[in-house]
């Protein structure tokens, strides 16, 4: 009735059987009442149980990517292990991804046991990462080479609250959450003492996972409602829109993603409303005093459809992933970090071209936008007025960037993405942007004469792109 694949429609089941475990988990696996065994022992074989149910013996893939990266933890030196994991783990999925699409079935872009194996990858590497750093618990006795039981191992790599959407985590918010001493360091922090008010009892996360289920309703609706009307792939393969004006077609492409956007919307809340049903994701409290339930949210709606700028888009979409890549890679690389980090970001997500081209597209926009940022927004911030005029303006590139950037992410192959990208506009305006303003642009101050030097760059950016969509006539 929905014509939605199977494993999809088995992946939604899965979730909303979970979301009822995850209550009951809360409430009857208590940590007062069990052992942090048992709720190690329950939550591991229940992520077992779903991951056979949705993908069946490839599941195997997730002990074995386990298996081998924890040999590695365990017969391997602090001071190399965090780099022999990341290697060993990405290249297992990566491996598990050319299989999937180039041996088996190119294009099945569906709930694939590469998915769980994704978050799996940044949850290994990440604990590698903090026991390396020294930001984990197990780290304190590091030269005696403590390390997580391979109980505990698998139960965060594998648990039935994240096996099937994640999000990532925290190895110490994790154990803190299965040994129930988590919302005791968030009252100590939002009240500053044991016995505050708050410290009563656990607070409860019911209205936050009535709302996010809420949402997550609203956004099924509309991704099925909507994105049948407009999907992406009529933009470059209808001759009927092919045809139209410029300004149809993006405005075409802009309510296309619009209504795309929310088939991820309704996967990363349906994850985080099913954590915060277990009782994980406890932030403390906001100022009236209602608890917050958004430690591990992977995303912030209002904030990514207002998004002012391309690095603002990225900063609330996929939070948790954004994060990990910062921490792995952004933070350590000594040359090109914003370069690394995309490429990185298109090899974790999987071998199709449409994410190399999406991701390395994205390195131009984002060094542009940086460029005007620096360079243009201090000229606007002398009125409410003109700090008006350049959110608007800074809104609807950000969108028609974002819109122009992810269609190869969407369509996947290279014939289609190449059509879309045939003139490659941004890319060039993008191109051209850095270069300018990167001889303008010196110790925070625009050099020449401010605003007309910027208008004057506009304009011959506009030039040139006219004259390339001449040369292509």
């Amino acid at each position: 009735m929905i014509d939605l694949p199977l494993d999809q429609v088995n992946f939604v089941v899965c979730q909303l059987f979970v979301l009822f475990t995850a209550c009951w988990f809360r409430l009857y696996l208590h940590p007062s009442k069990t052992s942090p065994f048992i709720r190690h022992v329950v939550a591991t074989l229940l992520g077992f149980y779903l991951a056979l149910f949705c993908f069946g013996w490839y599941a195997l893939h997730f002990l074995v990517q386990s298996g081998l990266t924890y040999g590695i933890m365990i017969f391997t030196g602090l001071e190399h292990m965090h780099r022999y994991s990341f290697v060993v783990a990405l290249g297992y999925l990566m491996l598990c991804q050319i299989t999937r699409v180039y041996v088996f079935d190119y294009g099945m872009y569906s709930a694939d046991f590469t998915g769980p194996m994704m978050v799996i990858t940044q949850k290994i590497t990440s604990l590698a990462f903090e026991i390396h750093d020294g930001d984990c618990s197990v780290c304190v006795l590091a030269v005696c080479r403590k390390m997580p039981s391979l109980l505990e191992y698998l139960s965060y790599n594998c648990n039935f609250l994240g096996i099937l959407a994640g999000p990532t985590c925290s190895y110490n918010d994790y154990i803190a959450f299965i040994e129930g001493t988590g919302y005791q360091h968030k009252h100590l922090e939002s009240n500053g003492k044991e016995n505050g008010k708050c410290k009563q009892s656990d607070p409860s996360p019911k209205r936050d996972v009535i709302l996010k289920m809420s949402t997550c309703s609203l956004c099924l609706l509309v991704y099925l409602t909507f994105y049948r009307i407009c999907p992406v792939d009529r933009v470059i393969q209808d001759p009927y829109f092919t045809s139209q004006p410029f300004y149809l077609r993006v405005l075409y492409l802009y309510l296309s993603m619009l209504s795309l956007r929310p088939k991820y919307y309704f996967v990363w809340t349906l994850a985080d409303a099913i954590n915060n049903a277990a009782g994980f994701g406890f932030n403390g409290y906001n100022k009236d005093g209602t608890p917050k339930w958004d430690m591990i949210s992977n995303l912030r709606i209002l904030d990514i459809e207002f998004a002012t700028s391309f690095k603002s888009f990225l900063d609330n979409w996929n939070i948790q992933t954004a994060l990990w890549l910062k921490r792995v890679c952004y933070e350590r690389c000594p040359y090109h970090p914003t370069a690394a980090t995309f490429l990185l970001s298109a090899m974790w997500h999987g071998v199709y071209p449409g994410y190399y081209l999406t991701f390395v597209s994205g390195i131009g926009v984002t060094l542009a936008a940086r460029a005007v940022r620096h360079n243009v927004r201090q000229h606007f911030l002398g009125s409410s007025t003109h700090k008006l005029i350049y959110d608007v303006i800074t809104w609807a590139s950000t969108q028609i960037a974002i819109c122009y950037t992810v269609v190869p992410f969407v369509v996947l192959a290279v014939g289609p993405s190449l059509r879309f990208y045939c003139w490659f506009i941004v890319h060039y305006n993008c191109l051209l942007i850095v270069l300018c303003l990167s001889f303008t642009y010196t110790k925070g101050k625009l050099r020449g004469r401010g605003i007309k030097t910027i208008l004057n760059l506009g304009l011959k950016a506009l030039s040139i792109s006219v004259s390339i969509l001449n040369v292509h006539k």
